[in-house]
């Protein structure tokens, strides 16, 4: 791949699946191949070419018999980033052939439906990414959906939940995910052979039949109005992409951050010989993590680019082609990494249960608040069981431990016994249904997962 995506050390340790091969020239030149030779087959179908024309120009759309160098030969003489290419398939190809290639159509409609054709397989690829990703989640949040940590909000404690709780949200954000990229596709893997200005001006309404013919082909849709201005369907796509990332960015900040030292709860699988630091021996730094968020916050910016380039005057404008051809494969370049990374980071994952039980315990009590004024709301009422807890914690603040300023008090010792308090204030004993809701969570990623994979 270019280098526009945000690389390191980790990345030459990491398999892409095969996606760096769909992003080179060659992948490019056969995916115009591929559309010529599908368009012209469509177009002797209607009548519009000879079927022996067609038949000579499918056989010779071969990527093993383009001249490379004479394309590149014929680009510095003329200017021109595609004719080259025309040329050259057309002398491969017989008298009778040569005089059909690229007929009644125009660059863009082979450029941009062979990319989109080729980020159709690559779309294939992130999903098997996400499917992984999915039933990494899913053995997290089975396997901790008792795991009982500090929920907290705005950067503090709040309430206690359970660690596979936290990890449903995430795959909850990845099933939107693919809900999105799945319903798109039928507006953003398209065909588009309606000419120089999109109302097939050349080929009349056999046109139509031919884009039809040729989206069925190549397994994608057709477009309704094939307009050259039509933009918004790639940058959906970049907008889903950057969705997808951002549901994966704010998983890897809460494993970046919960490695750190003062929390120790969550961090990175370490494989013995890594070297964080060439000056520190001890480090361990988060390697995933950082490339999962510095390769999503990059890829946001290429939103606004894309917004700004869709709007252009009249029916085309190159510049727009020009800057969405550099958009669309930073995006999946930049995807790539985040993927990649995302699934090795889920798949290795270390949960250090017991040092999440000991920060749960830090407040000594308080995160179960909420817990101990619901227990008085049933004999007070809430007004006055929250003003009754609040007091109560005033206390705290001024240094008496929680249980003791609870067992103190005249009002609530006379409701409860020590021992209810006391599991009042066990974090365990108030986390909802944050088991249940993991389970049914990890059910669900693993059925999605399956289907993505079929």
């Amino acid at each position: 791949m270019g280098n526009r995506a945000l690389y390191d050390s980790q990345s030459k340790s990491l398999d892409d699946r095969g996606i760096a091969k769909l992003l080179t020239r060659k992948a490019k030149v056969a995916s115009w191949l591929k559309v010529e030779a599908t368009l012209a087959l469509a177009q002797a179908e209607v009548g519009i070419i000879p079927q022996t024309a067609a038949k000579n120009i499918a056989e010779n759309c071969n990527i093993d018999k383009i001249d490379f160098a004479e394309m590149d030969r014929i680009m510095a003489n003329i200017g021109h980033g595609f004719v080259p290419f025309l040329k050259v398939l057309i002398n491969q190809c017989s008298p009778e052939g040569g005089k059909y290639v690229h007929y009644g159509i125009t660059t863009q409609n082979i450029q941009q439906t062979g990319q989109l054709y080729i980020l159709k397989q690559v779309n294939n690829i992130f999903k098997s990414f996400i499917a992984d990703i999915l039933t990494n989640l899913s053995a997290l949040a089975k396997e901790h959906t008792n795991t009982v940590m500090a929920g907290r909000t705005h950067g503090k404690h709040a309430i206690p939940i359970t660690f596979g709780y936290k990890v449903s949200v995430w795959i909850s954000e990845l099933l939107h995910s693919v809900e999105r990229l799945q319903e798109s596709e039928k507006r953003v893997f398209s065909v588009m052979m309606g000419g120089a200005v999109g109302s097939f001006n050349s080929m009349g309404s056999l046109g139509v039949r031919v884009q039809d013919i040729v989206a069925k082909e190549l397994k994608m849709s057709s477009m309704i109005v094939p307009s050259r201005a039509i933009q918004s369907h790639k940058e959906e796509y970049i907008m889903n992409l950057a969705l997808l990332c951002n549901a994966l960015h704010k998983m890897a900040e809460e494993v970046y951050y919960t490695g750190i030292e003062e929390f120790g709860e969550l961090s990175e699988g370490f494989k013995k010989g890594t070297i964080g630091s060439s000056t520190m021996p001890q480090k361990i730094n988060p390697k995933n993590a950082k490339g999962i968020i510095a390769n999503s916050q990059k890829l946001y910016s290429t939103l606004t680019s894309g917004l700004f380039s869709s709007v252009r005057l009249f029916e085309g404008d190159s510049s727009s082609y020009m800057l969405f051809d550099v958009l669309l494969e930073e995006a999946v370049e930049l995807t790539t990494e985040v993927l990649i990374r995302a699934e090795e980071l889920t798949r290795t994952l270390t949960v250090n249960k017991k040092r999440m039980y000991q920060n749960v315990l830090l407040s000594k009590g308080l995160d179960n608040s909420e817990y101990v004024m619901m227990c008085l709301a049933e004999k007070l009422g809430k007004d006055k069981a929250h003003t009754l807890v609040y007091d109560t914690v005033m206390q705290v603040r001024d240094g008496k431990e929680y249980l003791e300023a609870l067992k103190e008090n005249s009002e609530i010792s006379a409701m409860f016994s020590v021992k209810e308090i006391e599991d009042m204030l066990k974090p365990e004993n108030y986390v909802g249904i944050g088991n249940e809701i993991a389970h049914k969570m990890a059910t669900e990623a693993l059925k999605i997962s399956k289907i993505l994979k079929e």
